[in-house]
C-alpha cells in the first residue's frame, strides 16, 4: 500500500473516487504480500499490483463493481502450484483480497481525507 500511498493522496486532493484492493492474507506461494494494493479509480486508471499479473484483471473488474455498488467485498483466489502452472500462471497458493471503495466527497462508500 505504501507504494500507492502518494497517488491515492492526489487522487483524495482531487476528489476522485476510486477503489482499493488490498492483499490481507497468504497461504503458499504467493508473488505479492499482506499489504499489496491495487487502486483503481472512477476514470478506469489503475496503479498498484496485488499479484504481478496473476488475477490483475478480475481485481480491476471487483474495483469496478465496488465504485458502482458502494459495497467492500472479500474476494478469494487461489491455485494449487500444479493447477497454476498448467494454465499459465507462474504461481500457486491462495491469496485473500478486501476491496474498498472510496469516496473523495465524503459519501456512501469510506472516506479518507487524508492519507
Amino acid at each position: 500500500m505504501l507504494d500507492i500511498a502518494a497517488d491515492l493522496r492526489q487522487w483524495c486532493e482531487q476528489g476522485r473516487d476510486f477503489a482499493v484492493a488490498t492483499v490481507v492474507g497468504t497461504d503458499g506461494s504467493a508473488p505479492r504480500q499482506p499489504g499489496a494494493a491495487l487502486a483503481v479509480d472512477a476514470e478506469g486508471t489503475a496503479i498498484g499490483s496485488v499479484s504481478g499479473g496473476c488475477v490483475e484483471g478480475a481485481v480491476y473488474e471487483l474495483c469496478r463493481e465496488a465504485l458502482e455498488s458502494g459495497e467492500s467485498v472479500l474476494e478469494r483466489f487461489g491455485f494449487s502450484d500444479e493447477d497454476a502452472f498448467a494454465v499459465g500462471l507462474t504461481c500457486g497458493g491462495v491469496i485473500d483480497i478486501l476491496i474498498t471503495p472510496v469516496r473523495a466527497g465524503g459519501t456512501g462508500a469510506a472516506h479518507v481525507p487524508t492519507l
